[in-house]
């Protein structure tokens, strides 16, 4: 894209966006004694400045675990999951007495909402986490999420707030995805080894981006790090959100990006927007299997639009049931899409490379000409 059509985009983003999530990790919020109350504060007045501009602003909120170990002290151990549950368990009572006072001196309500991948992952309770949302904005209130960390052990161990926060934005409609980062932006080469390095204005396709050559080790406070923000970005940008990412303690960094300032990186959504439920399918279940696929497979799913047929699967792993979460890769191993198998697995296996018409005959009934169809497909999935 040119210069001069992404700088105008920008504007218009932030000219016309209303409903925005914001995440702040960690490494942004820390401070020698767990968690820096400076940067609750400023945090705080920027989102209130916004709420009273109009802006329906959600707070996806880190820091659970670092408020709760700085109280732990010296018996707190990293290596020890009860530990980081413990001080998760601590932490957040903490952390969200900070936020209550902080929004307080501004006239606004925040609203704890803690959230397992469970909520999320369950069509029923989605629903309602987006019912809850909504009247906690029609009430004026700030929602501050975070993962329920004290009994999602999961995840501690694997998860992160850029994907909690990635997955919010569909939730609730967001027209931008705000991180910020202990970082300026994102850098296309590592400042440690050239400190000539400055950060890129713009990313206009997120979705040709090598993560894995660009960035770096995650941040020793948080789980994510740049990849894992980036990440999120190339997922909400196929919803055609795009996402800025901001230094987190840069002196009201948030309000004057809002406002037009050319700060930090501004990530493109670049794409066509895919349906919201084809984002929830995918991105809200973990895959329990693969199917692998000939070349012939590939060509009509990327190429033709197609439903993934059992002619074209050459192989099949995992043990998963009907209507489960399934990867489907080439040959060679990449993954191309994500979606929901018509067939069990033991199944799929009895009629992997054959034609449509014989699945009955195979299994006593044909209930689906499709293995995958192409409205539970998701291609090209950011994962």
């Amino acid at each position: 894209m040119a210069q001069c059509d992404w700088r105008e985009k920008r504007q218009q983003v932030m000219s016309q966006a209303r409903r925005v999530v914001v995440k702040v990790g960690s490494a942004v919020l820390a401070g020698p004694d767990g968690i820096n109350p400076a940067v609750i504060a400023s945090l705080a007045r920027q989102i209130s400045e916004l709420a009273a501009a109009g802006y329906q602003v959600l707070l996806v909120s880190s820091g659970a675990v670092a408020a709760g170990r700085a109280v732990l002290g010296e018996r707190y151990d990293p290596t020890f999951l009860p530990h980081r549950q413990a001080a998760s368990a601590i932490g957040q009572s903490r952390i969200m007495h900070a936020y209550d006072q902080e929004f307080a001196r501004h006239g606004r309500i925040a609203a704890q909402v803690l959230l397992t991948r469970d909520d999320l992952d369950n069509r029923e309770r989605y629903l309602n986490l987006r019912n809850a949302l909504a009247t906690l904005f029609d009430l004026g209130a700030v929602p501050v999420v975070n993962e329920n960390d004290c009994v999602a052990i999961a995840e501690l161990v694997y998860g992160d707030n850029d994907c909690l926060a990635g997955l919010l934005v569909g939730t609730i409609g967001a027209e931008l995805f705000v991180n910020l980062t202990s970082a300026r932006g994102v850098f296309a080469g590592n400042p440690d080894d050239n400190p000539a390095a400055a950060p890129m204005e713009c990313i206009d396709n997120i979705g040709e981006l090598d993560l894995d050559a660009l960035c770096g080790a995650k941040t020793t406070l948080g789980t994510g790090g740049m990849y894992s923000k980036l990440l999120s970005a190339r997922r909400v940008a196929q919803l055609g959100v795009p996402t800025l990412i901001l230094a987190g303690r840069e002196e009201g960094a948030l309000t004057r990006a809002l406002a037009g300032e050319a700060l930090g990186t501004f990530v493109l959504s670049g794409c066509k927007p895919i349906p919201r439920r084809k984002f929830w399918l995918a991105y809200h279940h973990d895959p329990q299997g693969t199917l692998t696929i000939d070349d012939g497979a590939v060509r009509a799913l990327r190429d033709g639009g197609k439903s993934l047929l059992p002619a074209g699967i050459v192989d099949v792993a995992g043990d998963f049931p009907v209507a489960a979460m399934v990867r489907v890769a080439t040959v060679a191993g990449e993954v191309i899409g994500v979606g929901l198998s018509n067939y069990a697995a033991a199944d799929v296996r009895k009629i992997m490379g054959l034609k449509s018409s014989r699945i009955a005959q195979v299994l006593g009934e044909a209930a689906y000409a499709e293995a995958v169809h192409r409205d539970n497909l998701l291609l090209d999935p950011a994962i």
